[in-house]
């Protein structure tokens, strides 16, 4: 007698990031995510006067609540978990440690995934973003890689022999937060800090550097072609204007493209020179919405810069972009989960 396959179960997933709260489902085991709902994140991005402890509680409001409205539609399938990549540094055991992108400064530890599964009253996986996305492309990828998010801000994680590199603690994976301008009054940071990668190469952090060259260069600024979009105010250029002139090969938006990402190359020539990591794949809104210009520029930084042993073609040929949409933490947080849950755990919630 032929046995019947088990119904089909669903993960529902949530990817939480500075911007951007988006929330979908997946059949367990599979990398497609369905009714993808996207809703602004109650976060730092839209309320910068509270303080982080008044935040980090509105996200988490914000987070249950829109998980459970997922749950509870007539057309969702039966969910076996829910898993969540969150934006901020978390200890293997899902307790989120910061959310500089999120709340900003200092906040309590936050157990996420304990608080959501009694809360949700389902289990709960939780798990970095951008450790999340590289689980995207783990059984993709035949060698270690290290992938990274160029967006609101920056992160990264390398994953190697079948794990992310990175202890208990959550250490590791934060290259955004490496100080590399020491200056006084060098670029802010989410964080509190001044100077951090992330400040610096960032969608954010570029689109702070080319506002600021457009109000001391004002003559090279109104032969740019984001003058126009803008009509002549630094502060009204915004990322998508500065990545449409950037691809177009204006001068004034690549130069300062340039040296925002001078630092991105020169922690990607470390990178390779301390483990020998030889794959960079770059996602993220900013990095993505560049395209082949990203690449071009960032490797040519990086020709610039070096990375011992190797000629420019095969430096070159470490970076790559990642697929050009949204959902990669989605689909790896769902990746993870399935492997974490198991299988035949799957088959037999579903049976």
């Amino acid at each position: 007698m032929t046995a019947l396959a088990p119904a089909p179960c669903d993960l529902v997933v949530a990817d939480l990031g500075g911007t951007t709260l988006r929330v979908g489902a997946i059949a367990a085991g599979t990398s497609t995510v369905r009714n993808v709902q996207r809703v602004p994140t109650d976060g730092l991005g839209r309320y910068r006067a509270l303080p982080p402890q008044e935040l980090q509680d509105r996200v988490m409001e914000q987070l249950t609540r829109e998980i459970a409205a997922r749950l509870a539609r007539p057309d969702q399938r039966p969910a076996q978990a829910v898993a969540v990549s969150f934006a901020g540094p978390m200890t293997s055991d899902g307790v989120v440690l910061a959310g500089p992108t999120l709340w900003g400064g200092p906040a309590a530890p936050l157990p996420v995934a304990d608080v959501l599964t009694k809360r949700l009253g389902v289990p709960v996986v939780a798990a970095n973003d951008v450790t999340a996305a590289a689980w995207r492309y783990a059984s993709a990828e035949s060698e270690p890689f290290c992938l990274t998010t160029v967006s609101s801000g920056i992160g990264n994680k390398v994953f190697r022999h079948g794990e992310i590199v990175i202890d208990e603690l959550g250490h590791g994976g934060e290259m955004g937060h490496w100080l590399v301008d020491p200056a006084e009054d060098a670029a802010p940071c989410e964080c509190g800090g001044r100077g951090h990668l992330g400040a610096i190469a960032s969608g954010r952090g570029a689109l702070f550097a080319v506002r600021a060259a457009a109000a001391s260069d004002t003559g090279a600024f109104a032969r740019s072609a984001l003058a126009g979009p803008s009509g002549g105010v630094p502060e009204a250029i915004t990322n998508e204007a500065f990545a449409a002139a950037a691809r177009s090969g204006d001068t004034f938006a690549r130069e300062s493209l340039r040296r925002s990402l001078r630092p991105l190359a020169s922690a990607v020539s470390l990178l390779f020179t301390a483990i020998g990591v030889r794959r960079y794949l770059f996602i993220g809104g900013f990095a993505l919405a560049l395209g082949e210009t990203f690449l071009t520029l960032l490797g040519d930084e990086l020709v610039g810069v070096g990375c011992f042993g190797l000629d420019e073609t095969a430096t070159r040929a470490m970076l790559a972009l990642g697929e050009n949409d949204d959902d990669h933490c989605l689909i790896g947080i769902g990746q993870l989960a399935a492997a974490r849950l198991g299988t035949p755990q799957v088959a037999e919630a579903t049976a």
